[in-house]
C-alpha cells in the first residue's frame, strides 16, 4: 500500500472549478478523518489557504492536499476521487484502509 494519498484528474479539475468561483488563486485542500458517524469515523474536507505547521502536504495533479498527521495514519493509500453518476456527485475517498463502510460512504472503520 502507497505512503501516500492521491487526488484523482477528475477530483483535481472539480478542486479547481470549486476554487476558482470564490476566487482562491492560491489554496489547497484539507483532507482529514475525525470521529463519528454511523462506522466509526467520518471523512472532512475543505478548501483551505494554507497549510498548518504539524500538516503533511502532498501534491498531486497541481493540487496541494493538508493533512494533519492523526488523520495521514487513517488515510495513508486513499485515492480522492469525483463522481457524478447515478449514484451521487461529489467528492469520494477510496481508502483502503477501510474495513467497513456506511452506506452513504463518508464513515468508515479500520
Amino acid at each position: 500500500m502507497p505512503l501516500t494519498i492521491s487526488i484523482s484528474d477528475k477530483a483535481a479539475k472539480k478542486a479547481k472549478e470549486f476554487a476558482a468561483k470564490d476566487n482562491l488563486q492560491n489554496f489547497g485542500l484539507r483532507v482529514g478523518v475525525k470521529g463519528g458517524g454511523c462506522s466509526g469515523l467520518t471523512y472532512t474536507l475543505s478548501i483551505d489557504q494554507e497549510a498548518q505547521p504539524t500538516d503533511k502536504v502532498i501534491e498531486d495533479n497541481g493540487i496541494k492536499l493538508f493533512i494533519d498527521k492523526k488523520s495521514y495514519v487513517f488515510l495513508a493509500g486513499t485515492v480522492l476521487e469525483y463522481g457524478d453518476d447515478l449514484n451521487g456527485r461529489g467528492f469520494a475517498f477510496n481508502n483502503p484502509n477501510a474495513k467497513t463502510t456506511c452506506g452513504c460512504g463518508t464513515s468508515f472503520s479500520v
